[in-house]
């Protein structure tokens, strides 16, 4: 993976990354860390995989702690919080990663499916959202709040309605806290990745079928890598981005523009 360079002055801010010990994820929780911030790398099940992201992070002099959680669960993200708050100070930038892709045709999602991935994608994301931004009013804070949308956001994709639906939401929440928090000076934008190689995307990416397509499609004929998408969320945590707040910054290699 490409590394960023570290361009944002983010000295002395303390970061939570949802779904930072893999993907797109852990570059964004690397990244905040190289450019000055104290990061809590939030993970569901890779204990393993988050620690070895705190360990990059304390490689650049920073504090990092590795927080397990469940954000689709109130109370466990309550409790992630106050650990954070106890071991590197209480979030000033928050960064809502945490999701899920499940590929099924229309007429064949069931519900699990269907709740699985809109509570992952969306309701985590006010859950952990607003959670945070009480305690930024509380602490005083003008945060910044930065939620990973997508493309799917905007363009409709075979097999992937609860995606697309759960990443449209995702838009429309920005929105929403970007309004009614703006009183208190904490911005919240999004960043919309397109196709970003992961370890989620690989093996679609890797069917020469599927990657020829989606090539056919992007503008400048490039898939994505997650150094791509840590700029932008680099950008809007920093001070450059001093007046934005609602934006959707796509990342996309120019998908969204046909």
């Amino acid at each position: 993976m490409t590394e960023p360079a570290n361009t944002y002055a983010l000295s002395g801010r303390t970061a939570l990354v949802t779904g930072g010990s893999r993907g797109i994820g852990r570059g964004i929780a690397i990244g905040l860390a190289r450019c000055g911030a104290n990061v809590a790398v939030n993970y569901r099940e890779a204990a393993g995989a988050a620690a070895q992201v705190v360990t990059e992070i304390e490689r650049f002099g920073r504090k990092g702690v590795a927080l397990r959680a469940d954000v689709t669960d109130p109370r466990a993200v309550d409790r992630m919080l106050t650990e954070m708050e106890s071991a590197v100070g209480p979030a000033e930038i928050l960064v809502n990663n945490a999701g899920v892709v499940r590929r099924t045709p229309f007429l064949e999602i069931p519900q699990e499916e269907w709740t699985v991935v809109l509570e992952t994608n969306l309701h985590a994301a006010f859950l952990v959202g607003q959670a945070v931004a009480r305690r930024m009013v509380k602490h005083r804070v003008r945060g910044r709040i930065i939620n990973i949308s997508s493309t799917s956001a905007r363009i409709a994709g075979p097999n992937l309605t609860p995606y697309c639906v759960s990443k449209a939401g995702v838009t429309m929440l920005t929105k929403q806290m970007a309004l009614e928090l703006a009183e208190h000076g904490i911005q919240v934008n999004e960043v919309n990745p397109g196709l970003i190689e992961t370890d989620m995307t690989h093996a679609y990416i890797q069917n020469e079928a599927n990657r020829q397509l989606r090539l056919g499609r992007i503008p400048l004929k490039r898939i994505g890598e997650p150094a791509d998408v840590v700029g932008a969320v680099l950008f809007l945590a920093s001070r450059d981005a001093g007046l934005m707040t609602g934006a959707s910054v796509f990342v996309d290699g120019g998908v969204t523009v046909w």
